[in-house]
């Protein structure tokens, strides 16, 4: 399936829809066709976590925008579909809807991928890890800072803060938790953490929040219209929150546990002791550490999913699309849960520190309660 027929969903949506009265819709269809859309992003060769974020943005607003061109339950996205017989035959609606979503991402800053350079080499400073042999020694997708929001104004105006100093008791209590606890042979890593590195290593934010939505909204019920929006907005949220998150690494640059472990003797610090060998749990990814990105977008989306499906009580099950890890399933009741165990995930990984994930997961919750309350709202909403 090409990009542009999975955006066009909405127009198979609406082709179920014809004929039928809106109380008797099934909200399935759009948990169907949600299903579809990731998997079909996730069969090889697979979109980049951060890809796969802006597909599923672009095609849930699709789905969105031609759900509530019949219902009118919520402010409209792009408002681009009128009255008239191609709105009322649905397939037109959809394809509608589709093709204005596809024309308004078509330069929007995500192609083509560019790296960038490593800095000189210094104490906090990001240098290659062997993952980036690909890249010749540079950071990749160094554009994704400057590919186009979906909900809020700028990604800049997200940006936390500075990485911790080394020298600070929070950098040197981090750092000998990741280097206790994140090396490939650490004996100090249980088993379910080594199972949830490997899990979320391969399970990325739009994967594993998307199958978390349509696990929660089917056992609420919801209507078709209330999960269009809901899956609007989780996307919006996560890819939002990926291109804040590369703004930010690429902004402060700094240095990945791989390098700043094996470097420990370097950064007058002289409670970070080196240990020249140290090789993470799972591979480090070519680009700058702080923030992460996995916090950053689950964070974000978990966000969306608690302001629109509650924060607990839910029954949701997650597993890794790698059938070397088949079998392990997480269980969840709650989407926080989640976003703990994202970031247990990348510390006991080894490629992450903790302050990494405590400030992804910030700013993506930041990012999607801007993302909730200034987009998509009901169009008779009291605030």
């Amino acid at each position: 399936m090409t990009f542009r027929s999975l955006v066009m969903v909405c127009a198979v949506i609406f082709s179920s829809l014809v004929g039928s009265s809106r109380a008797a819709a099934s909200s399935d269809v759009v948990l169907e066709w949600n299903e579809i859309a990731v998997n079909t992003m996730l069969t090889p060769p697979a979109a980049s976590p951060f890809g796969q974020a802006r597909f599923a943005a672009i095609v849930q607003l699709a789905v969105f925008e031609a759900v509530n061109a019949i219902t009118h339950d919520y402010q409209p996205y792009l408002g681009t579909i009128t009255d008239g017989q191609a709105k009322t035959d649905g397939i037109a609606t959809g394809e509608a809807a589709a093709a204005a979503m596809i024309a308004l991402r078509a330069s929007d800053g995500s192609s083509p991928l560019t790296t960038n350079p490593a800095g000189a080499v210094a104490p906090g400073v990001w240098q290659a890890t062997p993952s980036c042999a690909s890249t010749g020694g540079n950071g990749a997708f160094f554009n994704w800072q400057n590919v186009t929001p979906f909900g809020i104004p700028s990604a800049a105006d997200f940006m936390p803060g500075p990485p911790p100093s080394l020298t600070s008791p929070q950098y040197t209590k981090d750092y000998i938790e990741v280097m206790t606890v994140g090396g490939m042979n650490s004996t100090a890593r249980p088993q379910d953490r080594s199972d949830v590195a490997r899990i979320y290593r391969d399970t990325s934010p739009t994967n594993a929040l998307n199958s978390a939505a349509r696990q929660v909204a089917g056992a609420q019920g919801r209507s078709l219209s209330e999960n269009a929006r809901a899956l609007a907005l989780l996307n919006m949220a996560t890819s939002d929150s990926l291109v804040a998150s590369f703004m930010t690494k690429y902004h402060y640059n700094f240095w990945r546990p791989e390098t700043a472990i094996r470097a420990g003797d370097t950064d007058d610090n002289s409670k970070t002791v080196a240990d020249p060998a140290f090789v993470p749990y799972i591979t480090t990814p070519c680009f700058p550490s702080y923030p992460s990105n996995h916090a950053s977008g689950t964070g974000g989306g978990a966000e969306v999913l608690r302001r629109m499906y509650g924060a607990g009580g839910h029954t949701i099950a997650i597993s890794s699309p790698n059938p070397t890890d088949a079998g392990i399933v997480l269980h969840y009741t709650t989407f926080k849960a989640i976003t703990d165990d994202v970031d247990d995930a990348r510390v006991y990984g080894g490629i992450h520190f903790r302050f990494d994930q405590d400030a992804g997961g910030r700013m993506g919750r930041d990012i999607a309660t801007y993302v909730v309350k200034h987009n998509l709202r009901p169009i008779h909403d009291s605030d």
